[in-house]
């Protein structure tokens, strides 16, 4: 090989690294979001929260049929939130009018579709972790674990068991690598730093609910 082909090779392979990928741009963005509630006393601002939310649904469409109802019920509600922004500035500004209205658990209501749009962000995480955990972990183990834990418990039986039912039309371990535009090595660095980013997102969100004496089993 000559000296200027490797360094092709080299220059490429660099470019290659320093791509962004869907995941990558996902971790980013709630990196800032978990950096904003570390490093401010103001509330966590709606808007660059639904940015990012939004960045998310990439993910539910790469898990294919077993998740499009998360997808579905997850763009919609970020849809809803993201119009809301144009009116209520933080997260915290949304619960209160909430609070007010008496109309927190309310269908279609902000502060609920708030926790719809929660639980996705964990399903996520959870799913990434238990992904992690061990190579041998299939991703319908993986994924199966995560709903039982995050949504089941709030889902009609007809719901889980479209889901259960979908749950093996998943693709493999290797095709959602593929799909995410990872490789091996990089799918764990990017996984790795969603988990630890979105944690503190959903923290916060739980924290403001709880603040406002309302309980997080809905």
């Amino acid at each position: 090989m000559s000296k200027n082909t490797k360094m092709m090779d080299e220059e490429e392979e660099s470019f290659e690294d320093a791509a962004e990928t869907p995941l990558s741009v996902i971790a980013e963005a709630f990196e800032q979001l978990a950096k904003s509630i570390a490093t401010s006393s103001d509330d966590l601002r709606l808007e660059p929260f639904c940015s990012a939310c939004s960045l998310v649904s990439v993910l539910f469409g790469c898990l294919g049929f077993a998740f499009k109802f998360a997808e579905s019920e997850y763009v919609s509600k970020v849809n809803d939130l993201t119009e809301a922004s144009k009116t209520y500035d933080t997260l915290k500004n949304v619960l209160d009018h909430d609070v007010k209205n008496d109309t927190v658990k309310k269908p279609g209501s902000l502060s609920r579709n708030l926790r719809r749009v929660r639980q996705g962000l964990d399903l996520i995480r959870v799913l990434f972790q238990n992904f992690l955990s061990t190579n041998d972990y299939s991703l319908k183990e993986a994924a199966s674990t995560a709903y039982a834990q995050v949504c089941a418990p709030y889902h009609t039986w007809a719901v889980r068991t479209a889901v259960g039912a979908g749950m093996y039309a998943l693709p493999t371990r290797e095709q959602l690598i593929v799909k995410l535009k990872e490789t091996d090595h990089s799918v764990e660095k990017e996984m790795r730093r969603y988990i630890n980013a979105s944690l503190p997102v959903i923290q916060y969100i739980d924290n403001l609910y709880i603040s406002k004496n309302i309980t997080l089993d809905w």
